[in-house]
């Protein structure tokens, strides 16, 4: 049971909001949009205003749980490792607080206040990007966003499709191996030796279970299928929506990223610009990400 629970934790499932009722693939341009977003803009005050947009989001598409708990497990760890390797890696910055002495080839290593100020705001980006495709697997059909990519590469699209479905039959078997293991008597192999048994065998299983598949494959003739017919689905409202929202979140970033409307600079000294335009970009950004679950119209559960 304990297994079941913990394989449910991060995963699709449907849920009755407008970003499961858009199709696949207008809702993970949605999401990549918002990691995009976090990748064209380096002001922390944009990325603040991002990182609450998308934790909610996750809240608006019922998946606000899976966020706040990818949160606390790698959070502060992200950013702390951020944070120390450009500390010990930097070499810009005037404002020293520490300085470490000779490191041999390192050379003299000295740590700075904007060395911290830049690791802390790349973590903070690196957070930004990790919840917006964590709210992409959680809220984003694999099934249907595959079946959208057939028509450009088939094989391709079906071997994700396989590699999806089999995957966690694949963990199941390894759970089930490691079981039997330990059920065995006192001089079965321990520790590494134990674990390189079960890597094995999970790996042959693996590659029988490849082979069935094709023989399966070729019988049906999946090798000579031809091009797939284009499914003709209008658009909904929460398409057009999500659309109209990850090409507006785009273009704010661009602007920000292109204008020096939002300025920032870590080296050689720490210089964050806060202007009425910095507020208002944080509100439009914000605003777009969270306009299109006002609509609740169509929604099924």
């Amino acid at each position: 049971m304990s297994d079941t629970i913990g394989a449910r934790r991060i995963g699709y499932r449907r849920r009755a909001t407008p970003l499961h009722a858009a199709r696949a693939p207008i809702a993970a341009a949605y999401a990549a949009a918002i990691a995009c977003a976090a990748l064209l803009t380096e002001h922390p005050f944009l990325l603040s205003s991002l990182l609450v947009a998308v934790v909610a989001a996750g809240a608006a598409a019922d998946v606000g749980r899976e966020l706040l708990r990818a949160i606390r497990v790698v959070a502060l760890p992200m950013v702390a490792f951020t944070v120390i390797v450009n500390l010990l890696v930097s070499r810009n910055g005037l404002t020293v607080f520490a300085r470490l002495g000779d490191w041999g080839v390192l050379g003299q290593e000295n740590l700075t206040v904007e060395a911290a100020v830049y690791g802390a705001v790349f973590g903070l980006r690196l957070l930004v990007v990790t919840l917006a495709f964590l709210l992409m697997t959680c809220a984003v059909n694999p099934d249907d966003l595959l079946r959208a990519a057939r028509r450009i590469s088939r094989r391709s699209a079906l071997t994700a499709t396989l590699t999806t479905r089999l995957l966690p039959v694949l963990l199941q078997d390894a759970r089930r191996l490691s079981e039997a293991q330990r059920c065995r008597p006192e001089g079965a192999p321990k520790g590494a030796r134990r674990t390189v048994a079960v890597l094995r065998a999970t790996v042959v299983g693996a590659l029988d279970r490849s082979l069935d598949v094709a023989a399966v494959l070729e019988m049906r003739g999946y090798g000579r299928t031809r091009r797939a017919p284009a499914l003709r689905a209008q658009w909904s409202r929460h398409d057009i929506a999500f659309a109209l929202a990850a090409g507006s979140i785009l273009c704010l970033a661009v602007f920000a990223a292109a204008s020096s409307q939002a300025p920032f600079q870590a080296y050689p000294l720490v210089n964050i610009g806060l202007s009425p335009t910095i507020f208002i970009l944080s509100g439009l950004l914000a605003a777009a990400a969270l306009l299109p679950f006002c609509s609740r119209r169509g929604v099924e559960p």
